[in-house]
């Protein structure tokens, strides 16, 4: 029988704008965000999960957002302004 992992999902940050030609979410970090982390991001319409594999801020690459800093995410689907993201924790 197979063990079902735990799964825990932690608030890091909320979408503040979209780009809709270059798939570009805006996100407020309240907490670490990270190239490599999964994520869920939920709203009023929007519901879905994905690998961080793009972060910047003011157009350079980087690894991670730290708290407070707001940052461009490239997302896999349309998100909306006030959409929490949620870094999603398996144990």
């Amino acid at each position: 029988m197979e063990e079902e992992k735990e799964r825990k999902e932690e608030e890091v940050g909320e979408i503040t704008h979209y780009f809709d030609k270059i798939s570009v979410g805006v996100v407020k970090a309240s907490k670490e965000i990270k190239v490599g982390d999964k994520i869920h991001i939920k709203g009023a319409t929007t519901d879905f999960e994905q690998i961080v594999d793009s972060l910047q801020i003011n157009h350079q690459n980087v690894d991670s957002l730290k708290e407070g800093e707001d940052g461009g995410m490239k997302v896999n689907e349309r998100v909306r302004e006030g959409d929490k993201v949620y870094k999603v924790i398996e144990e």
